[in-house]
């Protein structure tokens, strides 16, 4: 009897160390289940939930890119920056690489030359060779030069006697319209995009219209009929580049024209670099504002221009973005650092709170 006893206590025992054991391991099994669920949830429902604010993600590109294309300029047209700039001295320089007839026009009608800017590049041959050009349409006819190609050159203008009606505020009159038409020989054929003439409106100051003297619009015809409004960028130093150097173009068909200036490598001494990482060339135009100021890399972080703070509608580049490969590389990079980074400190958080340490 007492053998049986003795025996079946020591049976509870051992069965006793067993549940312990199994309880222990059946503890283990749940803590290990309930991290792996959780990790599980958190991975599913995005990592911001287990990382928080440290983890770097991508930004889906919202902003729309505009369709460029490349258009050489054979013409330069710049006013003289002189406060003297008036109907009797008007001074500009130009320049062409190639064949061309200069008209001038004063007191010409917006109306008339708006509709005559659309017509056929046929029309625009004619009209120079019947010395047609917008008659009947301006006050007076200005000067006329037929010349060849030339370095940049200096031209006085000055109105021939009398006076201007260019209308009360709104006026139905451009002060001053200056033609610059390529001379292209009989039966030649020119390529759909080649440029055929720019079309420069000035005004200048009067006692009505107090403005400074200066350009109110470029357009740029080309061989196919294409028209396109001149639209200067401005750098993030304030300067504005002119057409000859990088331009952009707005056409009523939302084309846009911008010069290539031909890439260049990272960070040479003359690329002017992007205002917000001081790192990569800017290489983007911005829309409507046209600064031309941010790189490619922090494009996709702004929503605003860092220069005037207006919304950023849409853009266009200025130049190659052959860096791109690099920056991704480096945000790759960062982004799988901060990510292992943040994996440790979660882990190390939740086996402290888990423990009960604080």
């Amino acid at each position: 009897m007492l053998v049986a006893m003795t025996a079946m206590l020591v049976s509870v025992a051992e069965f006793s160390n067993i549940l312990s054991v199994l309880a222990v391991l059946m503890c283990f099994c749940a803590m290990f289940l309930l991290i792996m669920r959780n990790m599980t949830v958190f991975w599913l429902h995005g990592e911001e939930l287990m990382f928080g604010g440290n983890a770097v993600h991508p930004v889906q590109q919202r902003i729309p890119q505009m369709k460029m294309m490349k258009v050489h300029i054979p013409f330069t047209f710049k006013l003289h920056e002189t406060s003297n700039s008036s109907y009797s001295d008007l001074r500009c320089t130009i320049s062409s690489q190639v064949p061309y007839t200069l008209q001038a026009f004063w007191g010409v009608s917006i109306r008339e030359l708006h509709h005559f800017l659309w017509k056929a590049w046929s029309s625009f041959q004619t009209a120079v060779k019947d010395d047609s050009l917008l008659r009947g349409h301006y006050q007076h006819c200005g000067l006329t030069l037929h010349e060849t190609s030339h370095t940049e050159k200096t031209i006085q203008m000055f109105m021939p006697e009398g006076k201007l009606d260019l209308g009360t505020p709104p006026r139905h009159c451009y002060p001053l319209v200056i033609f610059l038409i390529r001379d292209t020989p009989e039966n030649s054929t020119l390529h759909p995009d080649e440029t055929v003439a720019l079309v420069n409106v000035v005004h200048i100051r009067d006692n009505v219209c107090t403005l400074p003297t200066n350009i109110l619009a470029q357009y740029l015809k080309q061989a196919n009929g294409q028209l396109s409004s001149l639209k200067q960028l401005y750098l993030a130093t304030g300067n504005a580049l002119s057409y000859q150097d990088d331009a952009c173009s707005d056409d009523a068909s939302q084309r846009a024209v911008v010069l290539d200036n031909g890439g260049g490598s990272l960070n040479t001494s003359q690329e002017q670099l992007c205002v917000v990482c001081q790192y990569y060339p800017l290489s983007r135009a911005l829309l409507p504002c046209r600064h031309t100021c941010i790189c490619a890399s922090c494009f996709g972080k702004l929503e605003t221009c860092p220069m005037c703070r207006s919304p950023i509608k849409s853009y266009f580049c200025v130049r190659n973005e052959d860096y791109l490969a690099d920056c991704a590389l480096g945000l790759e990079k960062t982004g799988a650092s901060a990510k292992r980074q943040a994996f440790s400190q979660w882990i190390q958080n939740s086996i402290t709170e888990f423990l009960g340490l604080h």
